[in-house]
């Protein structure tokens, strides 16, 4: 493997950032014609190529080193059963193909085609169900308000319903405060 890792780490010290104008539901990528219009050229100057099989149910993508004969494969899976809206399930197979493929090709070659928005993005929290309050929950948090813990009330009945009658006596115990 020495000669393909000697070609793929002088291919990754000259392949820029590639970042394209395509955008799609809130950030920016390269799509695969303006990756292959970048690596195309470094890849032959450093005797790399690459091959990308769809089988049954993965994308199978090597690379390899057309002198020595060396590769590095690696396998994605395609997810079943998804379904997206205005799309037949063959626009939707396709969809994903086209997916996989730019990202495997990233990965298995080192590349940066989109900004990296990991930590960009707002986490949505799960909401948990709320379960019933009993009288012993209403009558902790009625003596919380009493002793002026109003943030403890607050986070408490996030967590639980009330009753028409639970309601009104936390109200009165919030207004007598």
């Amino acid at each position: 493997m020495k000669n393909l890792f000697k070609a793929l780490a002088n291919f990754q010290q000259e392949v820029p950032v590639i970042h394209k104008g395509t955008t799609g539901y809130g950030y920016s990528y390269a799509d695969l014609p303006a990756i292959f219009e970048i690596i195309n050229p470094l890849l032959k100057k450093h005797g790399l190529g690459f091959t990308q099989a769809v089988w049954q149910d993965y994308i199978e993508t090597t690379v390899f080193h057309y002198e020595s004969g060396e590769f590095l494969k690696s396998n994605t899976s395609i997810p079943q059963g998804v379904q997206l809206k205005g799309m037949n399930e063959f626009q939707v197979l396709g969809s994903a193909i086209t997916y996989i493929r730019r990202y495997a090709l990233s990965s298995i070659l080192g590349l940066v085609t989109d900004k990296d928005t990991d930590a960009a993005g707002e986490q949505i929290k799960k909401e948990t169900p709320k379960v019933k309050a009993t009288e012993e929950v209403v009558r902790a948090m009625i003596k919380a308000i009493g002793e002026g813990k109003k943030d403890e009330v607050a986070k408490r009945k996030a967590n639980y319903t009330f009753t028409e009658a639970q309601e009104k006596a936390l109200q009165i115990a919030l207004n007598n405060k």
